[in-house]
């Protein structure tokens, strides 16, 4: 697997690297092609020599900053991911570095998760889904939340967890939002949607996820899944 979260030395390129190795400017590409696509130029940012760990809630910030700049003029109230969603998009970002052993992987369907809720979020409150639309969106979120109360269902009660069940709710939701968004946003969008739910779908992360390996981070997922189910955020 990769190394572990660490704060790496910064090059004069801006490229974090460990003692001893030398910056390569694919290496440099690579990262700056990441903050590229966040919100359109470099952005790698230096704090006292250290390149700054990964963060959901700051990358779901600048997403914010960048699609609601784009909308700009029309009646849309500013958006947040708050704390407790970050808290679960955090541990998701670290169980799905752990089972892939690819820190870029679980970066970017992170980011593509964040990308893809974000706009699913202007799209509504910038009133352009349709009343055929709207019905849609609402049948999406109820078997979201169906997928969530599952998902919590599994972890607390011992010897309940089927992997066939939940990744079955995530693929139905994945078709949903497919047709939810299909007239509204772009196939790269939409090869987004396909990227996250395929991942978090797949029986052999579910499996892992309910594991022995990984009950840390399973537990800090179901209270982050609650704490939004009971405040109705979900």
């Amino acid at each position: 697997c990769d190394e572990p979260e660490v704060e790496h030395r910064v090059s004069r390129r801006g490229v974090g690297v460990g003692p001893g190795q030398r910056a390569s400017p694919r290496g440099a590409a690579s990262l700056y092609q990441l903050s590229r696509d966040t919100h359109g130029k470099t952005g790698t940012r230096r704090t006292a020599g250290t390149m700054e760990p990964f963060s959901s809630r700051s990358l779901a910030l600048r997403v914010e900053k960048k699609l609601l700049s784009e909308v700009a003029g029309r009646s849309v109230a500013r958006l947040f991911i708050d704390e407790t969603g970050s808290e679960v998009l955090d541990e998701l970002y670290r169980v799905s570095k752990e089972y892939t052993c690819s820190r870029a992987q679980a970066q970017r369907v992170i980011k593509d998760l964040i990308k893809v809720a974000v706009k699913v979020a202007v799209l509504h409150r910038s009133g352009s889904f349709g009343p055929g639309e709207l019905d849609l969106a609402a049948r999406f979120r109820q078997k979201l939340r169906q997928g969530a109360m599952t998902a919590l269902s599994f972890g607390e009660v011992a010897f309940t967890f089927e992997a066939a069940v939940l990744a079955g709710l995530l693929t139905e939701c994945r078709d949903m939002l497919l047709e939810l968004v299909q007239r509204h946003l772009t196939p790269k969008s939409h090869g987004r949607i396909h990227r996250v739910f395929d991942h978090f779908s797949d029986p052999g992360l579910l499996t892992a996820l309910y594991g022995p390996g990984f009950t840390l981070h399973l537990g800090k997922i179901c209270d982050g899944l609650r704490k939004l189910l009971d405040e109705g955020k979900l």
